[in-house]
């Protein structure tokens, strides 16, 4: 079995396991785990990707809940998520629409299956996960951004008495735009994995990630999106030099590795 099932979670507290790019696994003290989009392809040549082998054996980690944030490779991937639904088959897949289609096309039973949208909530046993707008679906056109090609959601999830804010990739201006903002901060997160990159342009730049941190009163913030492809990485201590002295702890998770946050 894989290390992360080992890992002893107390009460008030959330196991954490980073496996690169946006993939997270969460546990709380009851042992409930769930994965966030997993990404973990068998096939991985050299000029695309860092690491030449998968940070998982999907086979090898226990998981009650998969979230997903939308249906592009890298956050729905379903060579990943159908040897999760074959080895545990009870597991149950959360998403918005085109992720759960893209599921159902490829076989999993529709039991298994759950279609979210921003502002509703789904109950995942002793966790609770509350869908967010990444990209509002119409864009910002004032910003000069299309509206998205498939559904992106975010999610706030209560796991283990912590508030844990999942980003989602979203737009670039999303610090500035309260109406995205405000559903988010009214949940009350206390950490958060921030998808960022410092010059791409799809994704918040440092400054818009520190900005989204302190404008939802992170307590704690963790870089996402990153340590996965060769031409899409950044160096985390650069994101986390960006964040003032007095704002929120950052927390770098080391590459496939582990942490347990817990509430002061």
């Amino acid at each position: 079995m894989h290390a992360f099932t080992e890992l002893k979670v107390q009460e008030h507290a959330v196991g954490i396991h980073w496996f690169g790019q946006s993939s997270f696994a969460l546990k709380d003290a009851a042992g409930t785990v769930v994965q966030v989009d997993p990404y973990f392809p068998t096939e991985r040549p050299a000029e695309k990707f860092i690491h030449d082998a998968p940070p998982l054996d999907e086979t090898t980690l226990p998981t009650d809940y998969v979230l997903l944030t939308h249906n592009h490779r890298d956050h729905t991937w379903p060579e990943s998520l159908l040897r999760i639904h074959a080895t545990f088959p009870a597991c149950r897949f959360v998403g918005p629409a085109e992720s759960i289609d893209n599921l159902r096309e490829q076989g999993v039973r529709e039991s298994q299956l759950t279609t979210v949208a921003a502002g509703e909530r789904v109950a995942l046993g002793t966790v609770i996960a509350h869908a967010v707008w990444a990209k509002p679906p119409g864009g910002a056109p004032e910003d000069g951004i299309e509206p998205p090609d498939v559904t992106h959601l975010g999610y706030v999830v209560e796991i283990g008495g912590v508030r844990v804010y999942i980003s989602g990739d979203p737009i670039n201006t999303f610090a500035e735009h309260d109406e995205l903002l405000e559903p988010i901060a009214a949940l009350r997160p206390d950490i958060g994995f921030l998808t960022t990159h410092p010059n791409e342009g799809e994704f918040p730049y440092f400054d818009g990630s520190v900005k989204t941190a302190l404008k939802l009163g992170l307590k704690a913030a963790v870089p996402a999106h990153y340590e996965c492809f060769v031409k899409r990485t950044y160096d985390p201590q650069e994101w986390a030099a960006q964040f003032p002295a007095d704002g929120p702890q950052t927390v770098i998770i080391p590459y496939n590795g582990s942490t347990v946050y817990a509430l002061a």
